[in-house]
């Protein structure tokens, strides 16, 4: 007769097996999983350091192609702006380094920068819009048409444009000098720009900025930049709007100007400003405007070219 201490001896036996077979099989797998992650990890490790080597070899190439650009740089813009005059307007974000460069290869072109410009954040604060537009409005030089448009971009476009830039028919100043001292002045009591000492009009102008404009309004700080180069451009003899690659996308200038057709049929964009090559360009792109034509330069998705004169790979 079985009795009810065999059930019991009976259950606890199977458990144990149960719990042995447990343990045992766990270790196992344990055991195979762990080599096989291991395997994996060493594995990726393998193509992280095989991608690494891959990155540090393109940017030496292109440090090289970088530097051999920029030692080429004077000889391809040599007379391409002889006895003209560019005046440069600078935002907060852009680099001085690449402004200095810059200018370097304006006057190895033959040209003469007039002075600089530099717009302050305020200038396309979306907060500051209205004080913007009283003040360029209350500095408008006697004589001068300013666009019916209202956004002070635009307004402050033709403004600056009307005080630094010569007209594109004659080569004379658009106003005089205390219409120019007086808007300089005015502009920077307000605080949206400042201005070198002695600044001139120019033939042309070269705006340059950084990347993305951000924080609150980013996309109407670069709508205003964006709006005040294009009327720059019709100031003038001709304009050209230069970045580094960020400002052709999301809420970049650039990217503004070249989402707008009738921005973009009259201004020339350039979004790789930051490297020699896009600096050549620039330079290559105000000869462009100066001649009648315009163009979307760079490296960007959006870009026509990487250079005037230069196809497109894979056209």
């Amino acid at each position: 007769m079985i009795s009810l201490r065999y059930h019991i001896v009976s259950i606890a036996a199977v458990f144990l097996a149960l719990a042995v077979g447990v343990v045992l099989g766990s270790t196992a797998l344990n055991g195979a999983l762990l080599s096989g992650l291991s395997d994996e990890k060493g594995k990726l490790a393998s193509q992280v350091s095989d991608l690494e080597a891959q990155r540090n070899a393109l940017n030496a190439r292109l440090s090289d192609a970088d530097a051999f650009a920029g030692s080429l740089g004077p000889k391809v813009v040599a007379s391409a702006l002889d006895r003209r005059s560019v005046v440069l307007v600078t935002t907060q974000e852009a680099n001085p380094a690449d402004r200095d460069a810059l200018r370097q290869l304006i006057e190895a072109s033959g040209a003469r920068v007039s002075g600089e410009l530099q717009l302050t954040d305020s200038f396309t604060d979306p907060a500051k819009a209205d004080q913007l537009r009283q003040v360029v409005t209350r500095l408008q030089p006697a004589g001068s048409t300013f666009p019916t448009a209202g956004d002070p971009g635009t307004l402050a476009g033709a403004l600056v444009g009307s005080v630094l830039l010569l007209n594109k028919d004659t080569a004379q100043p658009q106003s005089t000098t205390d219409e120019l001292a007086a808007a300089i002045a005015g502009l920077q009591d307000g605080g949206f720009a400042n201005a070198s000492p002695g600044i001139g009009p120019g033939q042309l102008a070269l705006v340059l900025t950084g990347g993305q404009a951000t924080g609150d309004g980013a996309g109407d700080k670069a709508a205003t930049l964006a709006r005040f180069a294009a009327q720059l451009d019709r100031s003038g003899a001709g304009t050209v709007l230069a970045g580094d690659p960020a400002s052709a996308e999301g809420t970049g200038a650039i990217g503004f100007v070249r989402a707008d057709t009738s921005a973009t049929s009259i201004l020339s964009t350039v979004d790789n400003a930051n490297t020699a090559a896009g600096r050549i360009s620039a330079v290559l792109a105000l000869k462009e405007q100066l001649d009648g034509g315009t163009g979307r330069y760079g490296i960007a998705g959006n870009a026509q070219s990487p250079a005037p004169g230069v196809a497109q790979p894979g056209s």
